[in-house]
């Protein structure tokens, strides 16, 4: 079996599983391989939208039913903590629409909102319209950088398209980090 059909056959749910777990990278590795053709763009973008929605909603019901199991705890005892708490005690609404862009702070930020009283209805929808806006960003993000990696090297194959959009995510998260490091002078794990 080659490349080309896994993605064909499994590269939604990947995509879904990815969002979920990890974001950015998923979501635009979901964008190039979209205009590779292998799956729909809204297809793509749609399992990146929903990934993300899901995984948000899970950490937050894990904070707000779960904040004894060891995993909670373990997050919440992250050095990030204490800039959640403030951005979120000053913004609530603007917060929980923009963790999911603030390196770093993904996935405690759920978890830290799930404790507070902030309804389980408020959560939802801000989440939903943040995750819709994310979601098509990011997938739309990888098929840009596709289409300029087709426009630069020609028609490579799928694993070198991939590998290239692989390095170049990796490449971003780590600017993003050292940025938000020397900006914040905050140390994460």
């Amino acid at each position: 079996m080659n490349i080309e059909l896994l993605i064909e056959g499994y590269g939604l749910p990947a995509i879904f599983l990815g969002t979920a777990f990890e974001g950015e990278t998923a979501a635009f590795l979901g964008g190039v391989i979209a205009h590779r053709g292998l799956l729909p763009y809204w297809a793509a973008s749609m399992a990146a939208t929903a990934g993300s929605f899901a995984g948000d909603q899970m950490w937050f019901f894990a904070g707000r039913y779960a904040a004894r199991w060891k995993i909670v705890r373990r997050v919440m005892e992250t050095p990030a903590l204490t800039r959640v708490t403030q951005l979120l005690e000053k913004y609530p609404t603007g917060f929980i629409f923009a963790f999911r862009f603030l390196v770093g702070l993904r996935t405690i930020s759920p978890i830290v909102i799930g404790t507070t009283r902030i309804s389980t209805q408020r959560f939802l929808v801000l989440n939903l319209l943040a995750a819709i806006v994310w979601g098509q960003l990011f997938t739309a993000l990888g098929y840009a950088f596709g289409h300029g990696i087709h426009q630069i090297f020609g028609y490579l194959p799928l694993h070198h398209h991939l590998l290239i959009a692989l390095g170049a995510a990796a490449v971003i998260a780590a600017a993003a980090l050292v940025l938000r490091k020397s900006k914040f002078g905050t140390k994460y794990p």
